[in-house]
């Protein structure tokens, strides 16, 4: 981001200036500030503690008592069924992918609205 040239910058008022300018910092009234310390709670520092202790116990485990072993790998292949099923899927979007829509014949579209008849009227008007 660039500075914006002084034609650029928003144009200050004469009398707020001048007042800006004139402005005495002694006629302000002191405060004095408090700075709060808040100590944790009982809870805060129970919550910690735990926390701590998990992590020194995973950092100071000793890996020497582990059992060794041996990891089965298990590799389930579908069956005939399941793959049956997958191949006709994978037919009926290859069909509907490749389907060529210039085979079809041109057709007219006939909108019908039949009205109801006097009796029919007549009887929902009865009823």
């Amino acid at each position: 981001m660039s500075t914006p040239a002084l034609n650029e910058l928003p144009k200050v008022a004469v009398d707020l200036k001048s007042q800006l300018e004139g402005f005495d910092t002694n006629n302000m009234k002191h405060a004095v500030t408090q700075e709060k310390s808040v100590l944790p709670t009982a809870e805060d520092l129970a919550t910690e503690k735990t926390q701590k202790a998990l992590i020194d116990g995973v950092e100071a485990f000793d890996t020497s008592k582990l059992k060794p072993t041996e990891t089965q790998e298990k590799n389930l292949l579908p069956d005939k069924d399941a793959i049956e099923q997958e191949k006709g899927q994978q037919k009926l979007i290859a069909g509907i992918e490749n389907f060529n829509p210039k085979s079809l014949k041109h057709t007219e579209t006939k909108e019908k609205n039949p009205l109801p008849t006097k009796e029919a009227i007549a009887q929902e008007k009865g009823a």
